[in-house]
């Protein structure tokens, strides 16, 4: 019955731990975020290619990713590749597979917010000589970033809350953590409850700040340097 009641001094006692599994878990999160930002707005572009020697193998890529389970990925990264000379630490195959999966996701949210803009600028541009990157550069990402903003911000959250899936490797993110510490002493309330509480706090933040991005950036579109 004692389980049942939430002890204040076990708590103590694990919440470091979990704060230092908190940090595997943002890491994890921000790096592949930031490998899945960019290789989206690649894979996006390369779908867009007049050659279909590069826009149709993409386009299989693209949804051959989103239509298969994203721990059979992580899988498939950590025990297929390393019997073909690519052996790499669970934390790297994790951050490799999620940005992977996102990636795929985000390209579709990059094409959608390119192919939203009145084709009379694509026109325009042709019209004025400017080069397919200069194209791209100035006139269409610029103005296709911001109504955008939004889903790849949720997309950005929702790796956040898919790192859980790295503990099958062994990455020793949050809930990895959660239920060694829950297996030690056969107290699962205290460490879950904490875990799901940090989950919150950081996806809550998270879209704060995703928001005021939004507004920060001007609707009419960004510069690109």
């Amino acid at each position: 019955m004692d389980k049942l009641y939430w002890d204040w001094d076990y708590t103590k006692q694990i919440f470091p731990d979990l704060l230092d599994a908190l940090s595997i878990t943002i890491n994890a999160t921000l790096i592949g975020s930031a490998i899945a930002i960019v290789l989206g707005l690649i894979f996006a572009l390369l779908r867009r290619s007049k050659f279909k020697l590069i826009s149709k193998p993409i386009g299989f890529i693209i949804e051959f990713i989103r239509s298969t389970p994203l721990l059979v990925q992580i899988y498939f990264l950590y025990y297929i590749f390393p019997e073909y000379g690519l052996d790499m630490s669970p934390f790297i195959t994790g951050v490799i597979a999620i940005s992977l999966h996102y990636a795929a996701y985000m390209s579709e949210v990059y094409r959608s917010g390119i192919e939203s803009i009145d084709n009379g600028q694509i026109e325009a541009s042709i019209a004025l000589n400017l080069s397919t990157y200069r194209t791209y550069k100035d006139v269409l990402i610029p103005q296709a970033l911001p109504p955008i903003i939004p889903a790849l911000g949720n997309y950005i959250v929702a790796m956040f809350k898919e790192t859980p899936q790295l503990s099958a490797i062994t990455v020793l993110e949050m809930m990895q953590m959660a239920k060694i510490l829950g297996s030690e002493n056969f107290r699962y309330l205290e460490p879950f409850t904490i875990v799901g509480l940090l989950f919150l706090i950081v996806s809550l933040i998270a879209s704060f700040g995703i928001k005021k991005v939004e507004k920060i950036i001007p609707k009419r579109g960004i510069a690109l340097k």
